[in-house]
């Protein structure tokens, strides 16, 4: 319980609610109720299924308050045109929706209450565009019922009805028309007109020729209908133009109709000769043999006999003597093998031998004979490690003397680049594909290759070398989070005690490690080389002196630091605990130099008299003591322990006899 909408009587378990609830947020809450007996670490558990039960307060809510559909006017009865939609936020019949058309209309749609499902009741049939706007209502089953039949909360659903195109276009302008052999060029010849019944794009009509313009003689806009000459005309080659026209509509599917329209050219009296064309365009292959036939210009004469009998030539210009024209013919021939690459056009010059010229312009058509070239043979470039997945490198650019889709050049890698990098095929840039890792792969060698379309030349190569530059991204590592070590107390300064060993991927500054004590050395009892990681003492080490208290004298945990020397630096820490080991410095202490004794002369034989006690500062065997009567004995009156200084008497005393003995233990 989280959001602390609930407490809990810790005495009788009673549980409450602390806050409103909301079905809608949430609809079953599972609740962990602990229970404890004093003060005991024991405890149970169980769990609280509360379910909050829905109330009636959300009304049904339209995600869009407008829509719009369009329709047919010929659809049938029954079909379904639109299907409303609303969100209860209520459950069972609190959040059921029952549909139904608020807006007055006419008897044209009826809407299923379950589904919201809006179907046409009759045919609608239209000769202009129509729209209805239906409200639609939803009201939930619950008691009492919310409902949005306002008509602010209501779906506003406007359904349009559109006219379909169920009428082909029909010519009303004439199908013959008359124009004179000498008009200019954009003359307007004839109007052609066709009407359409239909509405919208249904009834927008266009109009285009089909055939019979095949020498490109005529122009027709296609939105007036208007058909205007495209070149000069001349009668004596062409007198009459059959032009099968069509007036084609703008519905889905598009209706059409035909009409053949002919074109009489009148006769107009003239003595020029004329080239059929002003400007002749054509073109021919590079690397042909001589004699590769170019095109064949020709003109004619309206006159007769001597007069039009024509000859041809070519004018002198850049590049003419690579031609030669037959004179009789007009028919022009290449002398010598072109090449695209030295010249790509050529503009001749021909005439009849009197009065007439033409403009030949002549294309080279580029043949495939050209491979592209890389600037350089071999790149070596440097990026970071740490360069984002993507990232363009290098943009390589090989350049084609070809033209067109010959000079077109794609690119493309070859060999293993790992996944690491590819190229865009047209611009040449090469990218990451994936991250890259210096300590995984330091460097990547692959090809890059420029190609165009063709299939016999060879393709062009170049040599990259991609060098991963280091990041510090590799934190040094000890072999060993835990090293154990032990040294001999009494050792010199300086003695070496263990080496440590930490490895770092990343290669210069940032691969170098520099070791230090980070804790433990407040005394600087020990030091480190900081290059070498080998530990060493700095003072002399004293297994007893160090603490009061054995156990911690003879152990330091000091914790090392790993650092590298990238920038920033990164670093990692290892423990080492070193034993200082025990020397036999210390002779055996007694605890009292004289042990004064009294006994009665009547003691038992086999009484214990007293015990002595020495101590070792030394540990481990060093400090194991065993005790040794060394004199005052001679009569073996007494027993002494060697384990535990215990004194026992071993003969009856007599007080007359001996009063006193004088004993000398010796404790090693």
């Amino acid at each position: 319980d989280p959001q602390g909408r609930f407490s809990i009587d810790p005495q009788f378990g009673i549980i409450r609610s602390k806050k409103q609830l909301d079905h809608e947020t949430q609809s079953v809450v599972v609740l962990t109720v602990q229970s404890q007996l004093g003060n005991s670490p024991v405890y149970s558990s169980t769990q609280v299924n509360i379910s909050v039960i829905d109330i009636n307060d959300n009304p049904p809510v339209f995600l869009t308050k407008s829509d719009k559909v369009t329709i047919s006017h010929t659809q049938p009865p029954g079909t379904a045109v639109y299907i409303a939609h609303a969100e209860d936020k209520d459950s069972g019949l609190n959040g059921a929706i029952k549909y139904s058309i608020a807006s007055k209309q006419p008897n044209t749609f009826s809407i299923d209450p379950s589904l919201g499902v809006v179907n046409l009741t009759r045919t609608v049939f239209a000769d202009k565009q129509q729209e209805y706007t239906l409200h639609i209502a939803a009201e939930d089953c619950g008691s009492p019922p919310l409902t949005s039949s306002l008509m602010l909360d209501s779906l506003a659903a406007k359904i349009v009805i559109l006219d379909i195109n169920d009428n082909s276009p029909s010519f009303t302008s004439s199908p013959l028309s008359y124009v004179m052999e000498d008009v200019e060029v954009g003359f307007l010849v004839h109007r052609i007109i066709a009407k359409d019944p239909d509405e919208g794009r249904n009834g927008q009509v266009t109009y285009h020729i089909l055939s019979g313009n095949e020498n490109k003689a005529f122009v027709l806009d296609k939105i007036t209908g208007l058909l205007s000459t495209a070149r000069l005309l001349d009668r004596e080659i062409q007198e009459r133009y059959s032009l099968a026209v069509m007036a084609l509509d703008d519905g889905s599917p598009a209706l059409s109709a035909t009409q053949v329209l002919t074109i009489i050219v009148l006769d107009v009296n003239d003595e020029t000769p004329i080239f059929l064309k002003q400007l002749y365009e054509t073109a021919v292959h590079e690397n042909q043999d001589p004699g590769e036939f170019v095109i064949k210009v020709e003109a004619v004469d309206r006159d007769a006999g001597l007069n039009s009998l024509l000859r041809y030539e070519i004018l002198p210009g850049a590049g003419y003597e690579k031609f030669k024209m037959n004179s009789d013919s007009g028919e022009l021939v290449t002398t010598a093998s072109l090449d695209r690459e030295t010249q790509e056009v050529f503009s001749i010059k021909g005439s009849p031998s009197r009065s007439s010229t033409a403009q030949l312009y002549l294309a080279v058509l580029d043949e495939n004979d050209h491979n592209p070239l890389f600037a350089k043979t071999q790149y070596q470039i440097s990026v970071r490690e740490d360069l984002e997945e993507g990232s363009a490198i290098l943009d390589l650019f090989a350049s084609d003397k070809d033209d067109g889709l010959n000079g077109e050049v794609t690119y493309s890698l070859i060999d293993d680049t790992f996944g690491a990098f590819a190229i865009d095929s047209v611009t040449g840039s090469i990218v990451t594909t994936k991250t890259l890792d210096r300590e995984t792969k330091s460097q990547y060698t692959f090809r890059a290759v420029a190609s165009d379309c063709s299939t016999h030349l060879p393709r062009s190569t170049t040599v990259m070398t991609v060098l991963i530059q280091d990041v510090n991204d590799n934190v040094p590592k000890f072999e060993q989070s835990y090293y154990k070590a032990s040294v001999w107390e009494g050792q010199s300064p300086k003695t070496d005690i263990i080496q440590v060993f930490a490895t770092d991927l990343d290669s210069g500054l940032n691969g170098e490690t520099e070791y230090s004590i980070l804790s433990g050395n407040e005394d600087a009892t020990f030091l480190i080389d900081s290059a070498r990681g080998i530990l060493a003492t700095n003072t002399v080490l004293d297994h007893e002196n160090t603490s009061s208290y054995r156990e911690m004298a003879s152990s330091h945990c000091l914790v090392l630091l790993a650092s590298d020397r990238g920038m920033p630096s990164l670093n990692s820490t290892a423990t080492v605990l070193i034993t200082v080991l025990d020397v036999n410095d210390n002779p055996p202490v007694f605890s009292s130099p004289e042990y004064h004794i009294h006994v009665k002369e009547s003691i038992p034989v086999g009484s214990h008299i007293t015990e002595v006690s020495a101590n070792d500062c030394d540990a481990g065997t060093n400090a194991k003591i065993t005790y040794a009567m060394i004199s005052g004995n001679d009569r073996g009156h007494f027993r002494l322990d060697e384990k535990t200084g215990s004194v026992d008497l071993m003969k009856k005393l007599d007080y007359e006899d001996t009063m006193k003995f004088t004993l000398i233990v010796q404790a090693t």
